[in-house]
């Protein structure tokens, strides 16, 4: 056991940073605390700074404290625990404490437990009573049935042997700690209280403190007034201020207040409106209207506020959580948006992700107000800003530069991090391109249809509604993708990669400053918060549609955790350039080192270079291997190239591989439909090539490959938003449905019916009504 503990222990030291003053006073934290060993070492509860600010600093909590509300182990029935729900919170403190943190439990179950074994024990009473004098009892016994005290007492020993049980399946030792309201207010009794919790964390024993409800009275019946001359504190009605009154003490760390709600609501989650705050500050208290107390335990959300804001002013985090979900213990401190977390720090306090993603909802809706020209204006307005700001944006990526550098970021994500005066004038000149095409996008009419005498319906083009584009490392796709919503007038949130803070916080600047120009400004927002893109991917109520730009491994694991989003983009950019035996020597050549050599990173750069085996006997094979070698090209063999060569470039591990860098593979095929079966088997859908001289070739090879772009005598590089015309993209997608390829305006529109009628019915058309079907198509 001991040598678990140790091992937990090392493990949380190696996630933890450095505990120099230095680093802590940078990250705006403090040092964990040291574990509690004797009674000098107590806080005294005056205030002070709060441990952590924000959610991420979670995962360096050394001691917790976690109370188990009624709702959260009781029954809907209220007779007996919820045994499933209590077992999975038992291994999440488990784990917890045999990861080398220490876990305080405040527990409710005593009173819900005895009135289990009360019932059963009544039921039999009763069945033999009315066996000897046949009587309704039910009326007697009912003040019996329903006495806490006496519940308390019954169930009290149950409850711990079942925690004693849960916890020794992972070899980890319990006590239990029965408390009294004036155990707190009794100088001798709370030092010695705390002496035992104390010696009790240095033992690496698990306390689980609970009320002793069966010698006092229910907290919520006890006056609130301190007895006087006691010691200062929280008044004691629940278990909410006395787990409040115990991590103070015992310096937790942090505090987990678990209830049956997700966290607090600006008003009872059952009423129109009511929304959940992810992060209080005790300047929100006057936002909050409380509902009822809880149906089973003393307390309600205002007395969980109540004890949270006072926990948290004595330097104890606290987050209020749904104790029904699942491993929220563990997702909490994993840094999730879980609940709502408690936090006095207003310094660098950003605007919630909720409120961005309702302020896009509407900023969309501003957007379709306006016209096409003023949506052009602001376009345009941002295209200039890029070229007359541009020493603005280039200090900001200086910044992001040296810091990539600095921690030693990959040359390839190094290059799509830099800006320069070309980019930003071909991101200028893009732009224009996304304003001059937008007059004729939203609101466009696709069909017209007579339905009936004065019954016309009109389909039209609207935006998709509000769009979350997450991207790495390249902040050139801010400015594009803010155009491409700003024209196609969908609301905009924009999730970048750290390593390009600075830059995407300059240009973020400019895209707010063009759409002031129109009063729209805050449709498109940029995610500067801390969330978790697994967070980002549940607010399906926010979001319509997610669209990822990075790498391979980010769009994957996008596509896989987005449940309820659709998600458009492409996880693998295996592009493919096919020499045909009919090939040009010399266009090949140009085509291949383009395609490869260009920007070797980007996704419509070539991986795997197919050559026909008519050519092997020829200098085309040669000739191709040396130009790309005089490149710096690496180069892997297919498994029939490697076959047919002594010595040659090593074998390639896989065919489906996505380089992203100045390596590719080099494979042969005996003839042009082997060409296509290769790129149907290891291809990514995303863009492949054929060089040849033969139209009646291409135009095989043009029909018959199933990507979203084929080309004939061009390089994969043309791949490209703006290359295809389009001024920009919010990405390629190798998506079936709705948009494929390249990405613009066009791409970020759906439509709508409207229907012109004049007291037309259903009925009217069903059989011997007046109405009759025309279904006449009309010009638009």
């Amino acid at each position: 056991m001991n040598v678990l503990l140790r091992k937990g222990s090392q493990m949380l030291n190696a996630i933890k940073p450095s505990y120099s003053t230095n680093i802590w006073r940078a990250a705006s934290i403090q040092p964990p605390r040291q574990p509690v060993t004797a009674p000098e070492k107590r806080l005294s509860l005056e205030r002070k700074q709060p441990t952590f600010t924000e959610r991420s600093q979670l995962k360096y909590a050394r001691r917790l404290v976690v109370k188990l509300g009624s709702a959260v182990i009781t029954r809907e029935d209220n007779h007996g625990l919820a045994l499933g729900r209590l077992a999975s919170i038992v291994e999440q403190v488990a784990e917890c404490h045999l990861e080398g943190r220490e876990v305080m439990m405040v527990t409710s179950g005593a009173v819900a437990f005895g009135k289990q074994k009360l019932t059963q024990e009544l039921l039999m009473s009763l069945s033999m009573r009315e066996t000897l004098a046949p009587k309704d009892h039910s009326k007697a016994e009912e003040g019996f049935l329903l006495d806490p005290r006496a519940a308390a007492a019954v169930g009290q020993s149950g409850l711990m042997s079942l925690y004693d049980a849960m916890f020794a399946q992972y070899g980890v030792k319990i006590a239990q700690v029965l408390v009294t309201k004036p155990d707190f207010y009794n100088d001798e009794t709370r030092n010695n209280l705390f002496c035992t919790l104390s010696e009790l964390i240095s033992l690496n024993i698990v306390p689980i403190i609970n009320t002793n409800d069966a010698v006092s009275p229910p907290m919520f019946i006890v006056d609130d007034d301190l007895p006087a001359g006691s010691k200062k504190g929280i008044a004691i009605k629940d278990n909410d201020s006395l787990s409040a009154m115990l991590a103070a003490e015992v310096q937790a760390d942090l505090l987990i207040l678990m209830s049956d709600v997700d966290g607090i609501y600006n008003k009872p989650p059952w009423e129109d409106g009511a929304k959940l705050m992810h992060t209080y500050t005790t300047n929100d208290s006057r936002l909050i209207e409380f509902g009822k107390k809880s149906k089973v335990g003393t307390g309600g959300m205002d007395s969980k506020v109540k004890a949270a804001t006072w926990a948290l002013d004595r330097g104890v985090s606290v987050v209020i959580c749904n104790g029904m979900q699942e491993k929220a213990i563990k997702t909490i401190i994993g840094g999730r948006k879980v609940g709502t977390f408690f936090t006095e720090s207003t310094e660098g306090y950003t605007t919630p992700v909720e409120e961005l993603a309702e302020n896009a909802r509407i900023g969309s809706r501003q957007l379709q107000s306006l016209s096409a020209e003023q949506r052009a204006s602001a376009v345009n307005t941002l295209a200039d800003l890029l070229v007359s700001r541009e020493a603005f944006i280039l200090e900001a990526n200086a910044k992001d530069l040296v810091e990539a550098q600095r921690n030693g970021l990959a040359k390839p994500l190094l290059s799509r991090l830099s800006l320069n005066t070309g980019k930003l004038r071909n991101l200028s000149v893009g732009l224009k391109q996304i304003a001059d095409s937008s007059h004729n996008n939203v609101g466009r009419v696709l069909r017209r249809t007579r339905l009936a005498e004065n019954l016309d319906l009109t389909q039209v083009t609207v935006p998709i509604g509000v769009l979350l584009v997450i991207f790495e490392s390249r902040p050139d796709s801010l400015p594009q993708v803010a155009a491409l919503a700003i024209a196609s007038a969908n609301g905009l949130l924009l999730k970048g990669g750290k390593e390009a803070s600075n830059s995407n916080k300059a240009l973020m600047e400019l895209v707010k400053e063009a759409l002031a120009t129109v009063g729209a400004e805050k449709s498109v927002s940029l995610v500067s918060t801390r969330e978790e893109i697994s967070d980002l991917l549940s607010m399906d109520d926010h979001i319509d549609l997610i669209i990822p730009r990075g790498s391979s491994d980010l769009v994957r694991s996008i596509q896989q955790q987005s449940l309820h989003i659709p998600v458009l983009g492409h996880a693998e950019g295996v592009c493919h350039v096919f020499i045909d035996k009919d090939a040009d020597v010399k266009k090949a050549l140009k085509i291949v080192r383009d395609a490869k050599c260009d920007y070797p990173a980007a996704c419509n750069a070539m991986e795997t270079l197919l050559i026909h085996e008519d050519l092997m006997s020829g200098d085309i094979f040669n000739n191709v291997c040396n130009m790309l070698k005089r490149e710096g090209v690496k180069i892997y063999s297919g498994p029939k190239l490697n076959q047919q060569l002594t010595f040659g470039p090593p074998a390639a591990k896989s065919l489906k591989h996505e380089y992203g860098s100045l390596e590719c593979c080099i494979e042969i095929v005996k003839d042009l439909d082997e060409a296509i079966d290769h790129i149907h088997t290891f291809g990514s859908g995303h863009t492949d090539v054929i060089v040849t001289e033969n139209d009646s070739a291409a135009q095989h090879f043009l029909c018959s490959v199933d990507s979203a772009c084929v080309f004939h005598n061009a390089s994969s590089r043309f791949a490209d938003g703006f290359r295809f015309g389009l001024g920009a993209e919010v990405g390629i997608s190798t998506a079936r449905i709705h948009a494929r390829g390249p990405v613009g305006v066009e791409g970020l529109l759906t439509s709508k019916w409207i229907l012109r009628g004049n007291d037309h019915t259903a009925a009217d058309f069903a059989e011997g009504g007046r109405g009759v079907w025309l279904h006449e198509s009309m010009p638009i």
